[in-house]
């Protein structure tokens, strides 16, 4: 596309990696966006497992940080008691959360992004959020400076 007026882009196309291939239905891209949106959704799980692992470790360093506190303040008893039953302490029965996390990250989360990466090869080439890419063709207004099909000198 040449330029032809003001605001006008010199290249107003997707790129191919987000253009359907020949024969692709739109039962087929709509199927493929909606898998994309779960494993989104389990990405912001993972990310919020990883939130909860760090967390859960500032909050054992801090009680650990606390029981030293309450021994310098003449409470020993106190603080032994508080070291015994939660300083180190599991979260879940036999585990820690970095336990819980690799246990997330090697099953579940790999399955997942392993099933979504074979159906967008099996179905669209391995091409990737071809939904959305559909999407931003229909609503953006074509031609427009800040709606480009691309970034500049794609």
């Amino acid at each position: 596309m040449s330029m032809t007026m003001v605001g006008m882009t010199t290249n107003d196309e997707p790129d191919t990696r987000h253009r359907r291939p020949e024969g692709v239905d739109d039962a087929t891209v709509e199927a493929l966006g909606k898998l994309s949106e779960a494993l989104e959704i389990v990405e912001q799980a993972r990310g919020q497992l990883y939130a909860f692992h760090r967390l859960t470790g500032a909050a054992d360093l801090a009680l650990g940080e606390s029981v030293e506190l309450l021994r310098d303040a003449g409470h020993d008893g106190l603080a032994s008691r508080i070291e015994e039953v939660l300083v180190g302490r599991n979260v879940i029965d036999g585990r820690w959360t970095f336990q819980i996390v690799e246990e997330y990250d090697d099953g579940y989360y790999s399955a997942f992004r392993e099933a979504e990466a074979s159906a967008r090869s099996q179905l669209v080439e391995g091409r990737r959020h071809l939904f959305e890419a559909e999407m931003k063709e229909d609503r953006r207004s074509h031609g427009r400076p800040g709606h480009e099909a691309v970034p500049p000198g794609r």
